[in-house]
């Protein structure tokens, strides 16, 4: 299996600038309630990668349209997708429609599940393998929820805008998983430092503290004749060419409410350190980064993430400005001023906001106004693969140097049985961004 990458054309700034509107982000001008609807025929959908993350996903998506029906599972082997079935057709709310007779299995399982007829496809497989997939799906005219992030380098995330603008053009549904988008705390929240609750903004501190998340199983677990290609993809977490590094794979959360403050508009440059605090047997990723990025007239914004036992968790945020402080993480968001009185805390019920994304989604498409307008995929993914670069490298990166850069972490070609050197861990100084 080959990885076609799009790495030939630069993309500059300015491509990265179209916004996306907190009102717009809630709904989209859908209420996310089929029921009210006439509704004559059913959405097949096809769900790649049947991992935890992926069978929630299929759940949400049957729990969003009374009429979906899922016909097509797809992961690197059938026991996964027999797991996964199993789990699905033993929920009461929707077990008659989940009508799977054969999953596929395989690196191509993506592709079978794309052409076997669905409407709409859920992609959750590791982030590597995401770029491909999703130019897939755009090709064969699918409709799209793509988990976060989108890819693990630069050359991947070209590939995805080429990817989101084809299916704009195609007027594809198009939603991403950067799910605190559809959170209607979160959104109400952004409202407030969008129109001047905060006056002018100083500093924004993000944390994404947490425990490990996949730790890698020593050599000898490997069992005998298993190439290098299957080891790592079963244990893909704790590989950068798979996960992203953590700072790629789960704090992307982070980076998208950082680029949401600031209405999707890049930094200039970034700093970072990170580095690898307990050993991982093998597996080439850090446990912690703290990364410090530059944005126009002196704003700071700082992300640090650490995954780590016995240690203090929390993924927190505190947006800083000249009037007041904006605290998310702790219980309802509330803006405090700088004498520490609350001006303003969200009122209200919280969404689900891992249903509300699949709402939004299955009700565009039944409407006939299929969502794409998830413009923060590639650029939110982009802001955390450029502070793994600066702490891999040891080096400052400009936006436009990880944007355009050529180095690519995926193989050429890929097989399970394959030898792959995926590297130890980065030494920075030595690492190359571009």
């Amino acid at each position: 299996m080959t990885t076609p990458r799009n790495g030939s054309n630069r993309i500059e700034r300015r491509d990265f600038l179209r916004k996306t509107g907190a009102a717009g982000v809630i709904a989209a001008g859908f209420p996310g309630i089929i029921s009210g609807q006439t509704v004559t025929n059913a959405l097949k959908v096809g769900l790649v990668g049947c991992g935890g993350r992926g069978s929630g996903a299929a759940a949400q998506a049957l729990t969003a349209d009374p009429h979906a029906e899922l016909t097509a599972m797809g992961d690197i082997d059938t026991a996964i997708v027999d797991r996964a079935v199993t789990r699905l057709k033993g929920s009461s709310r929707f077990g008659t429609r989940v009508k799977i007779e054969k999953g596929f299995a395989g690196l191509d399982a993506y592709d079978k599940v794309i052409n076997s007829g669905v409407d709409v496809v859920l992609l959750a497989s590791p982030p590597g393998f995401r770029p491909q997939h999703l130019t897939a799906a755009v090709n064969a005219g699918k409709h799209i929820f793509c988990e976060k992030p989108a890819a693990t380098d630069s050359p991947g995330i070209r590939q995805v805008i080429a990817a989101q603008k084809q299916s704009q053009g195609k007027n594809l549904a198009l939603v991403s998983g950067f799910c605190w988008r559809y959170n209607n705390m979160i959104a109400a929240a952004m409202e407030q430092v969008h129109n001047g609750a905060l006056g002018r903004l100083v500093s924004h501190h993000s944390t994404y503290y947490t425990n490990p998340v996949k730790p890698m199983p020593p050599e000898s677990a490997r069992p005998a004749g298993m190439g290098d290609v299957e080891w790592q993809v079963r244990n893909w977490y704790n590989f950068t060419w798979l996960s992203g590094d953590s700072l790629v794979e789960q704090a992307v959360h982070n980076a998208d409410k950082i680029m949401w403050v600031m209405k999707d508009q890049p930094p200039q440059s970034c700093v970072a350190v990170g580095g690898r605090a307990v050993p991982n047997n093998g597996g080439n990723i850090f446990d912690h980064f703290a990364v410090n990025y530059v944005y126009p007239n002196g704003y700071r914004v700082f992300l640090a993430n650490r995954q780590s036992t016995g240690c203090f968790n929390g993924t927190l945020d505190y947006v800083m400005g000249t009037d007041g402080t904006l605290l998310l993480g702790q219980g309802k968001p509330r803006i405090e001023n700088p004498d520490g009185k609350v001006t303003w805390q969200f009122e209200g019920e919280e969404y689900d906001m891992y249903q509300r994304e699949h709402d939004v989604l299955f009700a565009s498409i039944r409407a006939g106004k299929p969502k794409n307008d998830d413009l923060n995929l590639a650029p939110s993914s982009l802001l955390v693969i450029m502070g793994r670069q600066a702490a891999y490298t040891g080096q400052q990166v400009t936006w436009e140097q990880s944007l355009n850069s050529e180095v690519s972490l995926l193989p050429a070609s890929l097989d399970f049985a394959a030898k792959h050197d995926a590297g130890g861990l980065p030494i920075p100084g030595r690492s190359k961004v571009v």
